[in-house]
């Protein structure tokens, strides 16, 4: 199986201008990003490129510079999957390899665990049934009661999703709201250090032909519902195929504002950088 791990990395933030290039203690978010891709491809098995897609010709510059593969894509695509298929098209139109799996790894989350990236490679090596690979993490009843705090404030219901899946690791669905419904909580509590709560990490992993699949699709029913495009390829009937990981010693779901910049800083003061080889 080879792979194609694609950075979106785009300037044109409204609430951050030109995010990617913006140094979290003296690093730019992208090359963070970079960085664990490569840890990432270095562990696989298989064969695993890495290119970054962007609409900036700035951010081009940029990884031109740094050495960073990098393809231009329509900065009026309507999301991270669509710029995916666009960048290995691209990426295929310039010469490229053929990829069997394609892997979304977002360029303003600094802090996605290369662990995770791994995970989800070698589960698209072990699940060959799978259209779609994305990870989960068991929730602890700590980590459960601070989840049912965060939603319970004003304006954070959509924030945080959840999962559901079987034994297997095969999804059934995925929500905002808090699944499953737990009868009998005491008596889980007191069974378990861990609650039966998978939360969801926004990375997804693609076979190629799902991909092309998925982008042609358009929105689905309860997609637009919730604002969760994995419920489209659900409604498709596609297999998506959960790998749990652990929660990350440093932990931001994405940096997206000039607050989210000082907060990234002070994670890295108060746990260690990431992009240290000797983190861990």
């Amino acid at each position: 199986m080879s792979s194609l791990i694609v950075i979106p990395a785009r300037y044109g933030s409204t609430r951050l201008p030109g995010k990617p290039l913006l140094p979290i203690k003296g690093i730019a978010m992208l090359e963070r990003v970079v960085n664990k891709a490569r840890q990432a491809a270095a562990s696989a098995q298989s064969p695993v490129e890495l290119v970054v897609a962007t609409d900036d010709t700035r951010i081009e510059a940029f990884c031109q510079k740094k050495g960073f593969a990098v393809v231009m894509t329509d900065s009026d695509l309507p999301s991270g999957s669509d710029r995916c298929l666009a960048a290995y098209e691209a990426r295929l139109a310039q010469g490229g390899p053929v990829a069997d799996f394609i892997l979304n790894l977002q360029g303003d989350a600094p802090f996605t665990p290369a662990s995770y990236i791994a995970a989800m490679l070698q589960a698209a090596e072990d699940c060959p049934a799978a259209d779609i690979v994305t990870p989960v993490i068991p929730q602890s009843w700590q980590a459960l009661d601070a989840l049912r705090a965060s939603k319970a404030k004003p304006g954070q219901a959509f924030s945080g999703t959840t999962c559901v899946a079987d034994q297997q690791g095969r999804a059934f669905w995925f929500s905002k709201v808090i699944l499953p419904a737990l009868r009998k909580e005491e008596k889980l509590r007191a069974a378990s250090d861990s609650s039966p709560v998978l939360r969801h990490v926004g990375l997804y992993g693609y076979r190629l032909e799902a991909l092309r699949r998925f982008v042609s699709a358009g929105e689905g029913f309860y997609e637009a519902l919730e604002g969760l495009e994995q419920l489209r390829a659900l409604e498709m009937g596609m297999h998506i195929q959960v790998v749990q990981v652990d929660a990350a010693r440093l932990s931001m779901s994405g940096v997206d504002t000039a607050e989210d910049l000082k907060q990234a800083e002070a994670l890295i003061d108060r746990l260690g950088d990431d992009f240290d080889p000797q983190f861990s």
